[in-house]
């Protein structure tokens, strides 16, 4: 999966885009006790995320791969989240 676009949202999940279309939400907060992404916690921090195609990071050195996003994405039935 390569990503095409990934937002941030305020219950610290992903609103990913893939490039093939699927959009899809990816909850981070599973990952929030590890000493990486600790830093996301705060919403601050979490709004940092940057897409790199395959992968998503933050300014803190947390990052994701697309594999592991795809693995756990829920799709989002044409719902739209802002």
């Amino acid at each position: 999966m390569r990503i095409a676009d990934v937002k941030p949202l305020d219950d610290l999940s992903l609103l990913i885009t893939a490039s093939d279309g699927i959009v899809g939400l990816f909850d981070v907060k599973p990952y929030l006790d590890c000493e990486a992404f600790e830093a996301l916690k705060e919403q601050t921090e979490f709004r940092k995320v940057r897409n790199g195609g395959y992968f998503v990071e933050w300014d803190c050195g947390a990052d994701l791969s697309a594999d592991t996003i795809a693995a756990k994405l829920l799709p989002c039935n044409g719902q739209v989240f802002f």
